[in-house]
């Protein structure tokens, strides 16, 4: 890969085209290089006999083009090896002795007919029954010589320009043709998590991998040198937030420096950046990594969602800097969409109006994925249809706190813990509203209330050590 072997991301990816025609001059060892070369000393002398150099030269431009975007049309795994050239001039000759019947061309007809093609065909079927064989460079690279075969000049027919310049359009049309392969395995696909309404783009040869965790992880399939990765996740916060507390957990537990990662040994790590992603404030923190193919950038993106923060993770290799502005178009193409979870409340909502359970569900989600203020009248209207229920009351004073609306949210807090004295969600509501109202020591007093009414229960015992903490350190 360092020399230039052909490498599916680094073509596609990064535009490294030049790789289809390296990737024809180097082999995986000395047994590789030696049988190639043998095969080669045969049948490459035997089309540089025949024919004239410019077209020689042609032949072996346009078959190792062929060879590499067959390749890459069929796999973008790693591949080397000149054998493709040597199916190339294979090909050349069968075309060659079947058109000469005198000349120099002449003793090369038992390329053909029924001495060659058995031959060939053995080739083939003893790569596709092996492993590790690049059989769509071979076929590549013979219908390549097949068809220049077709244009190729015996020595015999003199030199010229016309010459010359058939043979450069030959590898001209070649080009193109291997253009068109790496534009049609360029392009990009939209990747969509329905249920919690995210959207992102990604190079089309990238694939989703397990990661263990249950997470959306994708990468451009290398696995050292060249690797790229993104890692997208939704983290249930339980509160509405900035995303600074989920940034600053992932950097002391997943980005201590000197402690390896899934993706390498942090090196270095920066701090908390406020940013934007997809239209969304968002928390961003760069880093660098030692990857398994050498040194890596990271960059981590905390977005916040009502009670959801979602975090993706971009990995890119520092060798190949051209993936940087790959994980720039990503993070540009970021959509944030309705969940699955909002369009399946709305359309209940709307089939069955009237009625304060969809209405109930409706509001619940819209608070919970951010939109407070727009989970308010839903959330009124069911209070209307079912006035004794305490939650829906809960519901839509929280949907006035979280939309800035306080006074509103406190009456009504009050007007849940009327119809529910002893509802400890109803006396959360009035914590949150002395909260809100700044008052920090009346907070303490009524969520202790509540603990007394449910002493078990883990989160009002986790907000009441929260509050307390908050007091001793405002009291001076």
């Amino acid at each position: 890969m360092r020399w230039g072997a052909k490498t599916g991301p680094l073509v596609t990816d990064v535009g490294q085209g030049w790789r289809l025609l390296a990737a024809n001059l180097l082999h995986r060892d000395g047994l590789h290089l030696g049988l190639n070369l043998l095969v080669f000393t045969v049948v490459g002398s035997a089309v540089e006999r025949a024919c004239r150099w410019w077209d020689y030269l042609a032949l072996l431009g346009v078959a190792g083009l062929a060879t590499m975007a067959g390749s890459l049309w069929w796999s973008p795994t790693v591949s080397v090896g000149a054998s493709g050239l040597v199916f190339g001039c294979v090909g050349a000759l069968l075309v060659l002795g079947r058109r000469s019947r005198n000349g120099p061309g002449a003793r090369f007809r038992w390329f053909s007919g029924e001495s060659a093609l058995p031959t060939v065909l053995v080739f083939l079927w003893l790569g596709w029954t092996s492993a590790g064989v690049d059989n769509a460079g071979h076929l590549g690279g013979l219908l390549a010589g097949l068809l220049v075969g077709v244009f190729l000049r015996s020595r015999t027919l003199g030199a010229g320009v016309p010459g010359v310049a058939r043979a450069a359009g030959v590898v001209v049309l070649a080009a193109l043709g291997a253009a068109v392969v790496v534009a049609e395995r360029s392009g990009w696909r939209v990747e969509r998590d329905d249920g919690f309404g995210l959207a992102v783009s990604l190079p089309e040869g990238w694939r989703r991998e397990d990661d263990g965790r249950g997470r959306r992880a994708f990468s451009n399939g290398l696995t050292g040198l060249g690797r790229a990765t993104l890692a997208a996740e939704a983290i249930e916060a339980g509160e509405p937030g900035d995303g600074s507390v989920q940034a600053r957990h992932f950097r002391d537990e997943a980005l201590v420096p000197g402690v390896a990662g899934p993706e390498g040994r942090t090196v270095s790590v920066g701090g908390l950046e406020p940013a934007s992603l997809g239209g969304r404030p968002a928390q961003r923190i760069r880093a660098e990594l030692d990857g398994t193919g050498g040194p890596t950038h990271l960059v981590a993106w905390f977005v916040p969602r009502g009670e959801w923060v979602y975090r993706l993770v971009f990995t890119w290799p520092h060798a190949y800097p051209a993936y940087g502005r790959v994980v720039e178009r990503m993070v540009a193409d970021v959509r944030f969409e309705e969940p699955a979870e909002l369009r399946i409340a709305r359309a209940r909502a709307l089939l069955v109006p009237g009625v304060a359970g969809p209405l109930r569900e409706l509001g619940h989600g819209l608070r919970r994925w951010g939109l407070p203020a727009d989970a308010v009248e839903p959330l009124t209207s069911a209070v209307r249809l079912a006035p004794a229920h305490v939650d829906t009351r809960v519901e839509l004073a929280r949907a006035f706190f979280e939309s800035g609306q306080v006074e509103e949210g406190c009456h009504a807090a009050e007007e849940a813990r009327v119809y529910g004295p002893s509802d400890t969600g109803a006396m959360e509501a009035g914590v949150r509203c002395e909260l809100a109202r700044g008052d920090t020591a009346k907070a303490l007093l009524r969520l202790e209330e509540a603990r007394r009414l449910d002493p078990r229960d883990a989160r009002l015992r986790a907000a009441e050590g929260a509050l307390k903490a908050a007091l001793e350190t405002q009291a001076p």
